[in-house]
């Protein structure tokens, strides 16, 4: 009979042995599923908690101020753990916390053997949306009374362990047997536990009918994509009644539906353009419903024309919207038979193939990458798409997953074993047959200048978060180098393991017996001039940077290549690191050549093709590493821009090479709009000054065969926003940052404690984030304000947000991506503060090369592409507060900038129209604490 001791502890912190204490301890006692124990009890610390964790728990100290300290209870709660494995979610923490409570006690410490719920999730609950016990147990639909109390911790997590085994059930035996094979490098003891469910497996005739066995891996049987039937189309304003007008289908399938005109009239404009066959530039504000609005004519376009139609995203968050949300929806109200399918680049589908070959090795991996392999075993028998976004993989699984991506495949032979089951082959097939493909910019604009189709042939497409694609078409025009990329390269082809590879693909070529030792000499003197070449690089940035210690908006150096810092003695030098590399890597070439013409040696059948096409793969991968290193240092194109980003602060090789062309204007008129039909280019910001002139010359639009289309918000911005600038703020111009900062955070702190925080504070640059910080550090500190921080508080931008969501009285900073794509609809935010007008840094490289193009050409750079840029900014960015007819908010321009300026009005033009209030801080105060 098994038993589990299921433990959760408060604590007053994370460091048991610098003082923190036990305040709460809850157990809860297994038994063959069911409870047969439960204890509880708060705990004397004899120390102050702090104001954070009774903030989390609830516990205060008048509240364990008659509780028993640890020592009156310990004797009965080792008692709940005998003959019991000891489970806990974060089994390290709540365990090494009670040991050592334990031992201070005087007792023998707990050695039975653990579970870690929150490893056991993350391997059998792969597509779990997080793995914190609240996201768990609301996952899995699991009562949580009472979150951060200990008890109703240790019972949730009971519950959560139960459901576990059940998932284990399911699996089958080869599965469970590779897991078994993982288990010594787990945290959690699983050995006789996965034994017991191999031993019921192995004695059950009941097999899966959902999933298949293939060379030994457990894989989700994929169903052939059924045939649809054709059906008759109404006329398309029949189908747009259908869908729109009153007691059409939006109102019965969405709940509190309201009719917005602006969505039928952008569903008639992209429905316009695709049928006179040209392009078009909509800019549909905020609340009008765009995808919607586009879907529906481009499936209407594609079944009645049997032409597929491609929409591209800026973000993978909306692609998941289209996919899970708006296409079933459409799915269900159109009664049409269609097809959508979601394509991404070859890096995020794992390879069957290379899984294979990891899974059966012998090697000894680290706990992520056993962690990784343990989770993408099961993840294999759940998913349909092979698509890793499913997964949330520990920090050096992802590195990991690079080795065995599609990509890191090269050409699949389609003779391969594993070529019908390849995740990849299978997305393209279904692309082929798609009436809708769903991509990103990238692998769009990949398409458009690889020498290789990755998208299906199409001539229509619809561009959504359209003001993205300059920037992602002129980084796919680029180039990027950087040390951690070549270092990778270097060690994924070479190793002086004589089981490796490169060793077994030798042995098939006898003409050249001394290549072995040289390509070991000349592998480690390429990774040794490559470091050399990027400390050198380093070092040079550095030095041309003392006097300008501008930063980008994470924090690196950014320094612009020229002819006038290009003809120097450090640059030759440089140059002359560069062709020694070169040179390095083409011996390198020259032996693969060699073993290539012995096609197959030792090795037989398709282990002899993995072998050779593994050799061409890093042949051309090498090819292109001499290209990169010749475009960056040898070649001189005026059309390039070239620059290098270092981290100051962080290792002395840590440079990153960035070449984009100063225009794509050209480029993708000439590969895209002259080649297409129709391109429908649509976003909340295409326009400045109420014209669509600058975004249709950056991206190189025929003025007379594009249409443009601007749709209303059906907001009321006037009832909903108060727009407020303050005009006692200190002037940035005459070098006084501080001053400014602190008046901003004054002003912050002041409309905080009025909106109870619920704020969003953007910054255009990390380093004025990261002072500002501090200043509101010490504002806040005696208050209970949550201050979260983009680079300074951990996590991905969307853990922030959620963060900022979870917490009463939460104050964010954010720059860069903050501006855009995050969504905080309702009450959550309340106001917005928006430090500085978006203006780029003038000495960003990209901006420099394309002023002095403007300025060559008689033009002027700040109307041109200064103030267009910084006002589509500015729009994104006010963005943030109304997601909805219902919100309401304060937006604080802290820049006068928008008041006085001669350009302020493009600002203020450029939004809807709201009252604009300029006045002192103190007055604007008054006035936001009485409309709030």
């Amino acid at each position: 009979m098994q038993t589990f001791a299921v433990v959760d502890l408060e604590t007053t912190g994370h460091t048991p042995s610098k003082g923190d204490k036990i305040i709460e301890i809850g157990i809860v006692v297994l038994q063959n599923g069911t409870v047969v124990k439960e204890f509880s009890s708060l705990v004397n610390p004899g120390i102050t908690i702090p104001p954070f964790i009774t903030n989390l728990t609830g516990i205060r100290d008048e509240d364990v101020e008659d509780a028993p300290v640890f020592p009156d209870i310990v004797d009965e709660v080792i008692t709940c753990f005998a003959d019991a494995y000891v489970v806990a979610h974060n089994v390290p923490f709540d365990l090494g916390f009670l040991n050592y409570e334990i031992q201070t006690a005087g007792r023998k410490a707990l050695q039975q053997p653990v579970l870690d719920t929150v490893e056991l999730a993350r391997i059998l609950l792969p597509q779990a949306p997080g793995f914190k016990l609240g996201q768990l147990s609301e996952y899995l639909s699991l009562r949580h009374a009472d979150p951060h109390r200990a008890l109703s911790d240790a019972d949730v997590t009971a519950k959560l362990l139960l459901c576990l085994f059940a998932r284990l059930e399911l699996l089958p035996l080869e599965t469970l047997t590779q897991l078994q094979s993982l288990e010594t490098r787990l945290k959690s003891d699983l050995f006789a536990i996965l034994q017991a469910y191999m031993d019921a497996a192995a004695f059950t005739e009941q097999e899966r009918e959902d999933l298949e066995i293939f060379r030994g891996i457990a894989l989700k049987q994929i169903p052939d994509r059924e045939a649809s039937e054709e059906q008759p189309l109404p006329a398309y304003a029949d189908f747009l009644d259908l869908i729109y007008e009153q007691g059409g289908k939006l109102s019965d399938f969405m709940a509190g539906y309201e009719k917005r005109p602006g969505q039928r009239e952008m569903s008639e404009t992209v429905f316009d353009a695709f049928e006179s066959k040209q392009h078009a530039l909509i800019e549909a504000e905020t609340g009008t419903g765009k995808s919607m609005a586009y879907l529906l004519p481009a499936i209407y376009q594609s079944l009645a024309k049997g032409q597929r139609v491609v929409i591209s995203t800026h973000l993978t968050q909306l692609q998941s919207q289209l996919l899970e949300k708006e296409i079933p929806l459409l799915q269900a109200m159109v009664e049409l038979p269609f097809q959508a399918a979601l394509i991404k680049g070859k890096q995020h589908y794992i390879s069957l193939s290379k899984f294979e070959k990891e899974i059966f090795s012998e090697q000894q991996d680290n706990y992520d990458i056993t962690l990784t392999k343990a989770i993408l075993l099961v993840w294999l028998t759940e998913t349909d798409t092979g698509d890793i976004d499913e997964v949330q993989l520990p920090s050096s699984g992802k590195n990991f997953f690079r080795s065995i991506s599609t990509e890191s495949e090269g050409y699949l032979d389609p003779r391969s074993p594993w070529f019908s089951r390849s995740f990849y082959q299978r997305v393209r097939n279904k692309v082929q047959h798609a009436n809708l493909v769903i991509t990103n910019h990238s692998l769009f604009c990949t398409d458009l200048t690889s020498d290789f189709q990755l998208l299906p042939s199409y001539k229509m497409a619809i561009i959504d978060e359209a003001h993205h694609l300059e920037a992602t078409a002129a980084k796919h025009f680029g180039l990027k180098l950087d040390y951690v990329g070549i270092q990778h390269l270097f060690n994924r082809i070479g190793t002086t393991d004589p089981g490796d590879w490169f060793h077994r693909a030798l042995a098939a070529s006898e003409e050249i017996p001394e290549a072995s030792g040289n390509w070991d000499d000349l592998w480690q003197q390429s990774k040794v001039e490559a470091d050399e070449l990027f400390r050198y690089v380093f070092h040079y940035v550095l030095e041309q940077n003392r006097r300008n210690t501008a930063l980008n908006d994470i924090g690196r150096m950014q320094f612009r290549f020229d002819k006038d810092n290009e003809d120097t003695k450090s640059w030759n030098a440089i140059k002359e690191m560069a062709g020694r590399l070169s040179f390095l890597i083409r011996d390198l070439i020259h032996i693969l050549s060699q073993i290539k013409k012995a096609e197959g040696g030792t090795e037989t059948g398709s282990q002899a093709t993995d072998l050779m096409d593994e050799v061409q793969s890093f042949i051309e991968l090498l090819q292109n590493l001499i290209d990169e290193l010749e475009h960056f240092f040898f070649s001189a194109d005026p059309n390039q821009v070239k620059w290098a980003e270092i981290e100051a602060h962080g290792a002395k090789n840590a440079v990153y090479l960035y070449s984009e062309p100063v225009e794509v204007a050209s480029a993708l008129f000439e590969d895209l709009f002259s080649k297409k039909d129709s391109i429908v280019l649509t976003s909340a910001t295409l326009s400045m000054n109420k014209s669509f002139n600058y975004i249709r010359e950056r991206l190189g639009l025929p003025s007379e065969t594009t249409i443009e289309k601007k749709i209303q918000s059906p907001y009321q911005y006037d009832q909903q926003v108060q727009l407020m600038v303050p005009n006692d703020f200190p002037d940035m111009k005459y070098g006084n940052p501080e001053a400014y900062i602190l008046a901003v955070c004054e002003a912050v702190y002041s409309l905080a404690e009025i909106s109870e925080g619920r704020m969003l504070v953007l910054f255009t640059s990390y380093d004025m984030l990261r002072k500002a910080h501090q200043v509101l550090k010490e504002l806040t500190e005696e208050k209970d304000f949550i201050l979260i921080a983009q680079g300074i508080s951990s996590g991905s931008r969307a853990r922030l947000k959620k963060n900022f969501q979870a917490f009463e009285r939460s104050i964010l900073l954010g720059t860069s991506s903050f501006w855009e794509g995050v969504d905080i609809p309702g009450s959550d935010l309340s106001s917005l503060v928006i430090v500085r007008l978006p203006f780029q840094p003038p000495d960003h490289p990209v901006y420099q090369a394309k002023s002095a193009q403007l300025k060559e050409t008689g033009k002027n750079p700040f109307m041109e592409l200064a103030l267009p840029n910084a006002v589509i900014r500015f729009k994104q960015g006010f963005g943030r507060l109304i997601r909805s007819s219902t919100d309401r908010g304060i937006v604080m321009i802290c820049d006068e900038r928008i008041v006085k300026a001669r350009y302020g009005k493009y600002f203020t033009d450029s939004i809807p129209e709201v009252p604009i209030t300029y006045d002192s801080t103190s007055k604007i105060i008054e006035k936001a604490e009485a409309w709030l």
